[in-house]
């Protein structure tokens, strides 16, 4: 037994290191290459039944190909079926550029769909939609779907009144499986269309959910993964690696500046493809000439030497036969591996981990620290985006910096964010407090339960989620917060309308939802000053649970402030720093004759 163990542990590192060789050179330089195929930016012309296919400058400016044939062809996937691979390039190519030059005249989410065009134009290739079930988790990348889905021409009103939405949308169109835009849904969706083909014995039951490094960190997708894998139901997961979990990535905090998610640091460690699997043919050859015993515990080595170099032991241990990971970009490898899944007997579900690039095929959203996730209206050319001027600056940035003055003389105050640190904040307080600054990812839940934590231990966190996500984490609210009465300081950015991210994002139901919980206390500025306020207003009160509510927007600036609101202020300048106010008082903005009416105006009226 012990020749064994020794020979065991022998072979474990002779596989580790002979993986290890087998590591192309090429893909630690993933973003640096140049992929020979239709989203490179850089490399020679390729050649299509179409024409030569122009590639996009170096640049500036940049521009797209002037006529799109093949994408004018397509008016659903029926129309790509009896397409080559060549012109499923060129589909590709077409398709980026009709994206950019879209958002581009309304603004949207730009690069999330820019790094998925080659996975769109592969899994519409290779599957039946809407007989198949293609589930796009969040939603936010599915502008290449939508356009090959019939919907191209409708781009103009995309996020408008009467025009179609930015995210997938049931109602909108029967190749939208399932509607979202909200994280981590897609697996759990997937699974249960599954089952209940399954059930009903249709003829077909391919059920494929898109997820991004992001959104797996979410609670929900593992809670999906451990029961598909238990039930081995028949689905596939596209994890999409870009490696941004945060929006964005990069924000200075107590993890440092890496992707907020070791999950993400292990996959980001994945690595390719053909090289290893050449190495896994070796090392089963090999195993064949030893004693059957020694097979057995070099089959576990083997096992383990591929979860060292591929990662799919996490993946496997949780039922999933793990493929990949495959370069997302390449539609010569993704094509037919998608095809051998779409025909395989197995009713074992299956990851396919595939690594992109956010804001593929377009430099300035490439070089962009969030990749113009969110973009306004923007120059092609130059990728400058078109945003209108205000005098006064955001409330998410008076609430930052007013933060920032409470944590300068407390330093019992941190702050707290689900992968949002650009969205409510904590990108600012993070480069001022990077220790005190924590990025939990996509995790509402789990946040909320960490800053109680944090509360019981007493630290003053500052819990900073969007309205509309809080709805996520509203058990830990009432549960984990509000019963124990912790002084755990909630912050809803984006509370009321937000405008074009439509229904899935209005932060309209939060006092409804909290107004019925005990212990809260709820503040709703009505402005700047009452914003920086009630910041030192939170940071003081340590009596229970607080919510700060806020909407998405700019302040009024000192001479509105002035004008509208009856502030008399020193140097015509808004006060630097909040002061504590008396719960429980207010000023009335709306009294029965109206806005302004009576005593409107007045200061510390009940």
């Amino acid at each position: 037994m012990r020749l064994v163990g020794f020979f065991s542990t022998a072979l474990l590192f002779a596989a580790v290191d002979k993986a290890r060789a087998f590591v192309p050179s090429s893909f630690t330089k993933y973003n640096e290459r140049s992929v020979n195929n239709v989203g490179s930016i850089s490399g020679p012309e390729q050649n299509s039944p179409s024409g030569p296919l122009r590639m996009s400058p170096a640049g500036p400016p940049y521009s797209g190909p002037s006529v799109k044939p093949i994408l004018d062809s397509i008016e659903y996937p029926s129309d790509m079926k009896n397409l080559g691979m060549k012109d499923l390039k060129q589909l590709a190519h077409e398709l980026r550029w009709e994206v950019i030059e879209a958002v581009s005249k309304t603004g949207g989410h730009l690069s999330s769909s820019l790094g998925v065009v080659e996975l769109t134009v592969a899994l519409h290739y290779v599957f039946d939609m809407p007989d198949d079930d293609i589930i796009w988790d969040v939603s936010h990348q599915c502008y290449p779907h939508k356009m090959l889905t019939g919907r191209r021409n409708r781009f103009s009103g995309l996020r408008q009144l009467g025009g179609i939405s930015g995210f997938c949308k049931r109602k909108e169109s029967d190749y939208d499986s399932f509607g979202a835009g909200h994280s981590t849904t897609s697996i759990s969706a997937a699974q249960g269309m599954s089952v209940g083909k399954a059930m009903l014995n249709k003829r077909r039951n391919n059920n494929i959910a898109v997820i991004g490094d992001g959104a797996i960190t979410g609670g929900m997708a593992f809670e999906a993964m451990n029961s598909a894998g238990y039930l081995k139901n028949r689905m596939i997961v596209v994890l999409n690696d870009n490696g941004q979990v945060s929006l964005p990535t990069g924000t200075q905090s107590a993890g440092g500046v890496v992707p907020a998610s070791q999950l993400s640091a292990y996959t980001s460690n994945l690595l390719v493809s053909k090289p290893f699997q050449d190495f896994r043919d070796f090392a089963k050859s090999f195993n064949r000439l030893l004693p059957e015993n020694v097979q057995e515990v070099n089959k576990r080595v083997d096992e383990y030497a591929r979860g060292l170099v591929s990662g799919g032991t996490l993946f496997e241990e949780l039922g999933f036969y793990y493929v990949g990971p495959v370069d997302g970009h390449d539609l010569d490898n993704l094509v037919p591996i998608l095809e051998k899944l779409r025909d395989s007997d197995s009713n074992k579900p299956v990851l396919l981990h595939i690594k992109t690039e956010k804001g593929k095929g377009y430099p300035p959203a490439e070089s962009a620290s969030d990749k113009m996730h969110g973009v306004a209206k923007f120059d092609v050319g130059t990728g400058q985006q078109i945003k209108g001027k205000s005098s006064a600056p955001s409330l998410t940035s008076i609430f930052a910096n007013s933060l920032i003055e409470q944590a300068t003389e407390d330093r019992a105050v941190v702050g707290i964010t689900a992968a949002m640190p650009g969205g409510t904040g904590m990108d600012i307080f993070g480069r001022r407090f990077p220790k005190r600054t924590f990025d939990v990812g996509i995790a509402e839940q789990h946040a909320v339960t960490f800053a109680a934590g944090m509360a019981c231990e007493g630290l003053k966190p500052f819990c900073c989620i969007y309205s509309t996500f809080l709805q996520r984490g509203y058990d830990q609210v009432v549960h984990d917060v509000a019963i124990q009465n912790l002084p755990v300081r909630l912050i809803l950015d984006r509370a009321g309308l937000v405008g074009n991210d439509g229904p899935t994002h209005h932060g309209c139901y939060d006092l409804a939802y909290l107004g019925c919980i005990p212990n809260l206390t709820i503040m709703s500025p009505s402005d700047e000053i009452e914003l920086k306020n009630m910041v030192a207003t939170c940071a003081a009160f340590d009596d229970g649970p607080t919510v700060l509510r806020y909407p998405r927007g700019s302040g009024y600036g000192p001479e509105k402030l002035q004008k509208l609101f009856g502030y008399e202020l020193v140097n015509g300048e808004i006060p630097s720093k909040g002061e504590v106010l008396p719960i429980g008082k207010g000023r009335i903005i709306r009294t029965p004759g109206g806005i302004n009416g009576g005593d409107g105006n007045s200061r510390g009226k009940e």
